[in-house]
This record gives structure tokens, C-alpha cells and sequence, in this order.
């Protein structure tokens, strides 16, 4: 009895050391997935910016008419479909139409801003996640969470600039906006991807819904472009596709808590595709704003690790 006691004790040591090194793999899956995801949004970005002077509607037509057809393609290899989960139909919903918000706001931004400023604009998109998993997830938001959401949110007004006539050169609240949308798409997509949803499916939703919102204003509104524009915005595309699949799968991995912070990468790769492809360099003021911010995610991210350590 005594010898069974033993081996069954040695054997649930066994299977919590597998479980946290299960766990331990997903989290370092997922921090791959989203700093591929930050490099490949800041090279959409780029090609949005290359594109011209186009209509923000049109650049996500076919932004996300590429994704369209790169989710449909992989859908019908793989065999698979929606769930059959009646009620993530409204959660596939609240995602398209959030993404959708975001990525017009973010290419208004990216279009009348420096690239950098409207990526990290963007990427206050973790802390608005942060907001938003209390009401959705029901997930705890203490004090000093609720703080450094708000030192963030001081650091962005650093990049806005925010003056009586910010209202006449939208741009920067745009740009914030963007981030707000795709806080609320992240945190949808960690609800479907809890509730079995496959990713390439929500990828596919919400491209097809972007796709068919932006089509009238494309037909009534349509822009000519040059060979070297449509070729732009079909990097972007590709490079949206890559984006998108990539965050669907860091988010599937780990909760936004233990990888989000390395999603302000995009940052680097933003900052430094500024500067050699547009010859933009960041203000003093912006680049306070930057460091404001990501020290703000350093801290949320190590404030996070030692409550896990100390449960």
C-alpha cells in the first residue's frame, strides 16, 4: 500500500511538471506568433503608406480581400468549418466588426501620421484588451493594473499632442481609436479561440465581413490606381494575412498577459522602416511617448508574473 502511495505521488509529479511544461511551450509558441505578427503588420504598414494617396476604405478592401482568399484557400485544404456553436456566432460578429473599425482607423492614421506614431497608437490595442477581459472574460483588474493602464494611456497623449484644434487633424485619435478596435478583436479572438473555434475560420469571418462592409464605398467611391499602387496594397494584403494569422495563433497559445508586451516590437520594426524607407524620424516628444509606454508594458508584464509566482 505504502509502495502504491509512492508511485501515485511520483506519477502526479510527474503529470504537474508535464502540465507546466506544456504550459511553458504554448507561452513561448505564443511570444513567437506575435512578434512575427508585430514584423509583419509593420510591414503592411509600410506598403499601406507606399500606396499613396488612396481612400482608407479602398486600401482595406483589398487588404483584407487578400486575406479572403488565403483563409477560404487554407479552409478548403484543411476541411474545416464553423464549430456549429450557436453562440459564437455573436462573438464572430463583435470580432468582425471591431477588427474591421480598427483597421480603418489605423489606416487613417498610417496615411496622415508617422508610421511610427501610428503603430504605437495601435499597440495600445494589449491595454485596451487588459479594460476589456474584466467586462468580457470577467478576468480580476486590481489597482495597480488600472494604474499603469492609465500611465499608457498619459504616454499616448505624449504622441496625440493633443491641443483646442486636435479635433480639426483627427489623425492621432484615429490612430487610438484603431487600438481601441483591435483591443476588443484581440480579446474575442481569446474567447473563440476557448470555445473551439478553428483560426483560420475566424480569420475568414472577419475578412469576408470587412470585405463586404468596404465593397459599396469601393463602387460608388472608387480611386484609379497605377500597377505599382495595386501591387502595394496586395503586399499589404499578404502581409496583413500573415499578421492576422500569426496574432489569431499567439492569442490561441497564451492569454494576452503573458505575450503582449512583446507586441510592441512592431515598434522597432516600425520605427526603423520610418526612418530608412520614408526618411521620418520621431520627434522628442514621440519617442518619450515610446518609452513611456513600453515601460508601462515591462511593468504590467513583470507586475503579472509575480502574482502568477505567488499563487
Amino acid at each position: 500500500m505504502k509502495t502504491s502511495c509512492i508511485s501515485e505521488r511520483y506519477m502526479n509529479e510527474d503529470l504537474m511538471e508535464t502540465g507546466v511544461n506544456m504550459k511553458c511551450k504554448r507561452k513561448y509558441i505564443g511570444i513567437f506568433y506575435i512578434v512575427l505578427a508585430a514584423f509583419f503588420f509593420a510591414l503592411m504598414g509600410m506598403f499601406v503608406r507606399l500606396a499613396g494617396d488612396l481612400p482608407a476604405v479602398q486600401k482595406s478592401f483589398f487588404r483584407n480581400l487578400v486575406s479572403l482568399v488565403f483563409s477560404g484557400a487554407i479552409l478548403a485544404r484543411e476541411k474545416v468549418w464553423f464549430s456549429g456553436k450557436r453562440e459564437n456566432i455573436k462573438y464572430l460578429l463583435i470580432r468582425a466588426v471591431a477588427g474591421t473599425i480598427g483597421i480603418l482607423c489605423n489606416f487613417y492614421a498610417v496615411d496622415h501620421m508617422v508610421l511610427s506614431d501610428a503603430s504605437m497608437l495601435n499597440k495600445m490595442s494589449p491595454f485596451f484588451a487588459i479594460i476589456f477581459s474584466y467586462f468580457i472574460l470577467k478576468e480580476k483588474v486590481n489597482v495597480p493594473q488600472i494604474l499603469i493602464v492609465a500611465g499608457a494611456f498619459l504616454g499616448s497623449l505624449l504622441i496625440i499632442k493633443p491641443t483646442p484644434a486636435i479635433f480639426d487633424s483627427p489623425a492621432a485619435l484615429a490612430g487610438l481609436m484603431g487600438g481601441l478596435g483591435a483591443g476588443v478583436a484581440y480579446t474575442y479572438v481569446r474567447v473563440l479561440g476557448q470555445k473551439g473555434e478553428k483560426g483560420s475560420f475566424v480569420v475568414f469571418v472577419f475578412s469576408s465581413f470587412s470585405c463586404v462592409v468596404t465593397l459599396p464605398y469601393l463602387l460608388l467611391n472608387f480611386h484609379p490606381m497605377s500597377k505599382v499602387q495595386l501591387l502595394y496594397l496586395l503586399l499589404a494584403g499578404v502581409s496583413a494575412a500573415g499578421g492576422q494569422y500569426s496574432i489569431t495563433a499567439a492569442y490561441f497559445h497564451a492569454p494576452a498577459k503573458e505575450i503582449s508586451v512583446y507586441d510592441y516590437s512592431q515598434i522597432l520594426f516600425s520605427a526603423f522602416l520610418g526612418v530608412v524607407v520614408f526618411g521620418q524620424f520621431p520627434d522628442v516628444y514621440s519617442w518619450i511617448g515610446y518609452i513611456f509606454i513600453c515601460s508601462m508594458a515591462v511593468i504590467m508584464f513583470i507586475y503579472n508574473k509575480r502574482m502568477e509566482n505567488t499563487v
